[in-house]
């Protein structure tokens, strides 16, 4: 098995975000601009779908970001202190985020969507569309912290 692995982006983020923000991430609509070498009949029947999944790369951190020790999440001190691999962001070895926006449309190689949590310029890796029965299977759990830290994170923007 190799050690390292290389990969080009399929797409780029368009519009969108463009701070880096930890909550008000929900109603803003952005694009995913497919690269021009893709056809564009490779999205055909997308629409079909309602969300999708975007493996996307954190290109705003750089390799000192990664924190390999406990911390607490957003260094709020009323959080347990959790392993690198308990945390969703940048400070994790290979920087790859996932987020599951909502399809608005598809225009050529564009596809439209909305609560994508990455911001303009972002390279994205893979996508796919959500099939809900390759989701969670059983119960899901989570600790108190985690709801605690996010009841701002889908909120829109315009209520900052």
């Amino acid at each position: 098995m190799p050690d390292t692995y290389e990969f080009t982006p399929v797409a780029t983020v368009v519009g969108g975000h463009t701070e880096v923000a930890d909550d008000y991430q929900g109603g803003v609509e952005a694009l995913i601009r497919l690269r021009d070498d893709f056809p564009a009949e490779t999205l055909q029947g997308l629409t079909e779908f309602s969300h999708l999944v975007v493996t996307w790369h954190f290109h705003r951190a750089g390799p000192d970001a990664v924190a390999l020790h406990v911390r607490s999440p957003r260094g709020n001190p009323a959080w347990p202190a959790t392993g690198t691999f308990v945390h969703r962001n940048h400070r994790r070895p290979n920087q790859l985020a996932t987020s599951f926006p909502r399809i608005l449309g598809v225009d050529g190689r564009d596809i439209h969507v909305t609560d994508l949590d990455a911001v303009d310029g972002t390279p994205v890796l893979d996508l796919a569309p959500w099939f809900p029965a390759m989701g969670p299977r059983g119960d899901v759990c989570v600790p108190a912290w985690v709801d605690a830290m996010l009841p701002d994170y889908w909120r829109r923007s315009t209520e900052r």
